[in-house]
């Protein structure tokens, strides 16, 4: 979550973003929307749990941030910023919009417009997490916490970005069209950054042209079009692009384990991959990009520690001679793909693969499980969620309709010898469960 950063927001700075009335209130260090985050001083902005039309959430609540004001003032929040009047918020300084949803673009914007230094914004079907934290990380610099990338995450992590900042990395993603560019402009980003364009949420879309354009739209927020960086195979006119090949301006020479050599500009540099595998290698050739169209330091992202692979995202975990790989925040087919053919690469002897169900694929579904059964070959395999089904059958595999305790229980069994477990699923299979920590809590 966001750190608490004292006069982060004065109050007039608030009233003047929002065009209200001047008006005396306290400093804000922080701003949320969820009350059982509230932290002392912080603003609580009240949002409905259905934003209606305007936006696509991954589902639509009857809960309504404003009957949280009083609990949120309990909890130490200094202001609250509301479209309706409410019981509870005498003791706040308030903020009052005609719709908060509105309110929060506001400020974003607000916010972008006060940060003085470098802004990206990235996308991409897989890899932004990893991305903005790579760059974060390289820079001592800003990031947008978890997935922040919606049209409520976006907004928050603008409004808790230091203005001092020298740079914020902040993550733009999609799952219906027309969802990107807004965000992208709110951003004003100096670099905008497309990893790739798989079929993650191609179900919401008429084909796989359409969502490249949804992609593609991240760029139009760029002032400078040359400032867009962009995986090869999208073969662009403008910005700079990394892959293989030797027309990218980042270029991926060899990777052995952790260890990586890249051509950017002619330069040959080495670096460590953290977490390894080509998937984060690429990734580390799109950051050097960033790095290098803003004139900034390499040397720092050319290091960086294995302690910055974020949790569910490769996060390697070790107890006794058992390693457990958790990518269990989230899948598409080319990620899992990646995954399994980094995990097979592993020295164990003994392999076991826990796939959970790739979502939002619509159609494609079952063909995309089934296209991950050869590199599964010489695995223990257990699969998780309908859309596994077939893929278990194609196997001979155990098949769970979740992860359950039944499953815990064939892990533990597996685990009583030497070998590597991969947990690797959709966000909603393993994440939102805690699956993987039930597993380390008997475990180490």
């Amino acid at each position: 979550m966001f750190e608490s950063i004292p006069g982060l927001w004065p109050w007039a700075e608030l009233c003047q973003a929002l065009a209200l009335k001047p008006a005396a209130g306290p400093t804000v260090q922080r701003v949320v929307c969820d009350s059982r985050q509230i932290q002392p001083g912080d603003l609580f902005v009240a949002l409905p749990g259905d934003p209606g039309p305007r936006f696509n959430p991954a589902y639509r609540s009857m809960v309504d941030g404003h009957d949280f004001v009083a609990a949120a003032a309990e909890q130490g929040a200094v202001g609250a910023m509301v479209h309706r009047s409410v019981p509870g918020a005498e003791e706040l300084a308030l903020l009052e919009t005609s719709d908060t949803y509105d309110g929060l673009w506001q400020l974003g914007r607000a916010a972008a417009a006060r940060h003085a230094g470098h802004r990206v914004a990235i996308t991409g079907s897989s890899g932004k997490t990893t991305a903005k934290t790579m760059l974060a990380a390289a820079t001592a610099g800003y990031a947008s916490p978890g997935s922040y990338n919606n049209h409520i995450g976006v907004p928050l992590s603008l409004l808790n970005l230091p203005p001092q900042a020298q740079i914020a990395a902040l993550e733009v993603g999609t799952n219906h069209p027309g969802e990107i560019e807004p965000l992208a402009a709110m951003i004003k980003p100096e670099v905008a950054v497309l990893l790739n364009v798989h079929s993650a949420h191609l179900e919401n879309f008429s084909d796989w042209p359409a969502l490249k354009e949804e992609k593609l739209s991240i760029f139009n927020a760029l002032e400078n079009k040359n400032n867009a960086v962009w995986e090869e195979s999208l073969a662009l006119s403008t910005g700079f692009c990394f892959g293989y090949s030797h027309d990218a301006n980042a270029r991926l020479l060899e990777i052995e384990g952790d260890l990586a050599r890249f051509d950017l500009f002619g330069q040959i540099l080495p670096a460590r991959i953290p977490g390894g595998g080509e998937h984060r290698a690429l990734t580390l050739a799109a950051t050097l990009l960033v790095l290098k169209i803003l004139d900034l330091d390499l040397s720092a992202a050319l290091a960086l520690p294995e302690s910055l692979v974020p949790a569910g995202r490769g996060r390697v975990h070790r107890f006794g001679s058992s390693v457990l790989v958790d990518e269990s925040y989230n899948a598409n087919p080319e990620s899992m793909r990646a995954t399994l053919l980094a995990f097979a690469q592993r020295p164990e002897a003994r392999k076991a693969a826990v796939i959970g169900e790739m979502l939002e694929l619509g159609e494609r579904s079952e063909a995309a499980h089934l296209e991950m059964a050869d590199v599964l070959a010489g695995m223990q395999v257990f699969c998780v969620g309908e859309g596994t089904k077939p893929l278990a059958e194609r196997l001979g595999s155990p098949w769970f309709e979740v992860a359950d305790d039944v499953l815990l229980g064939r892990i533990d069994e597996f685990l009583e010898a030497p070998g590597a477990i991969l947990v690797k699923g959709s966000n909603r299979v393993f994440w939102q469960h805690q699956f993987v920590e039930r597993v380390l809590q008997k475990h180490t």
